[in-house]
């Protein structure tokens, strides 16, 4: 595999009249493995005997599930010879293999074993897969994982409820609070009819209720709500979560975000990686700034970086620089000092 080009060859496997070829890619980053698929830079072998007759399984570690214009890899890049993708990277547990109508293959999601983050892929059940395979036929058995702690999400839009919830109320707080600890309750019953029992299964559940308040109300401390829970969920502190709808903005410039640190352009104005990088500089603190480095060089290296995909401009240009600076401290005599030398590099 090359920085320019993959070909993937399968490892053949053979047992009686049954043939796998297994095809692996490991993880690459999704926006240059979307331009490799789109240039025709990714190339499958197949066997030169009986082509027909393998079993093909592919394994592929990217975003199965859309993050941005290229930041994934869309399920119609892969050859249509394949016969079963395993999908892995992605959390969310899809084990049962789906037919994709278009590629002709199917594709199974094992997901992650465990509950890593507090999100809604997360919650669904969790399961390992048994593969067989007869000839060109398969069949995938899921097998439930029994000791994984159980979590349970949901969410409510404050704003659904006008009959229960009016925002100029001056005791609406305490009615969200009283509707969200109902609700909290509720999951933490279903864990509990819905536990198997084993006894190498963790006790406390991972809960989240998440709430939008948007349209004019406000959240109440979570800290101070948690304490209720704090023998009863593994999560207290973030058994919820509030936050805002975002209503959906043409894109502009101004969408861009940098923080605090970098000032938003105005309408119209067309932001370049140097700029920004020059923003940083001009904001940040004494001991963050540049002192060797030029921001201009600094600036028109990331855009090389950005724009050209030149791995080395960072590099070349530290080199460069340093290079640079050790001649000058040279054919200046200057002795190895550290203050005399932070003394001359910063005049």
């Amino acid at each position: 595999m090359s920085v320019e080009k993959i070909d993937i060859s399968p490892v053949l496997l053979q047992k009686g009249t049954t043939k796998i070829a297994l095809y692996g890619l490991g993880s690459i980053p999704d926006e240059r493995l979307y331009r490799m698929f789109v240039n025709k830079k990714v190339i499958m072998f197949r066997p030169k005997e009986d082509e027909n007759s393998w079993f093909n399984l592919f394994v592929i570690h990217q975003n199965r599930s859309k993050h941005g214009r290229t930041n994934f890899i869309p399920e119609q890049f892969l050859d249509d010879f394949i016969d079963l993708v395993i999908w892995g990277h992605e959390h969310e547990c899809k084990i049962a293999p789906t037919r994709n109508e278009q590629q002709l293959f199917y594709i199974s999601q094992p997901g992650s074993s465990v509950v890593t983050s507090l999100s809604p892929g997360e919650a669904a059940k969790k399961h390992v897969g048994l593969l067989r395979v007869k000839g060109r036929k398969m069949n995938m058995q899921k097998i439930p994982l029994r000791t994984v702690r159980q979590f349970f999400m949901e969410d409510i839009v404050l704003a659904d409820h006008p009959d229960i919830f009016n925002p100029d109320n001056p005791k609406v707080t305490q009615a969200i609070q009283s509707f969200c600890l109902e609700k909290i309750n509720e999951m933490l019953d279903n864990a509990e009819r819905e536990r198997l029992g084993n006894p190498g299964q963790p006790e406390k559940p991972l809960i989240r209720l998440r709430v939008d308040y948007s349209g004019g109300f406000e959240p109440f401390s979570v800290l101070r709500f948690s304490q209720k829970f704090v023998d009863r969920v593994a999560n207290p502190k973030d058994v919820i979560h509030f936050f805002r709808h975002r209503e959906q903005k043409e894109k502009t410039g101004e969408e861009i975000n940098f923080g605090k640190l970098i000032t938003r352009p105005s309408e119209g104005t067309t932001l370049r990686v140097e700029d920004l990088v020059k923003q940083y500089f001009q904001t940040a603190e004494k001991k963050v700034q540049l002192s060797l480095l030029t921001e201009r060089g600094m600036g028109e290296a990331v855009q090389e970086f950005v724009d050209k995909e030149e791995k080395d401009a960072i590099e070349e240009l530290v080199k460069y620089q340093l290079e640079k600076t050790q001649r000058f401290l040279k054919e200046r005599h200057i002795d190895a000092v550290e203050d005399k030398i932070d003394e001359e590099v910063s005049n």
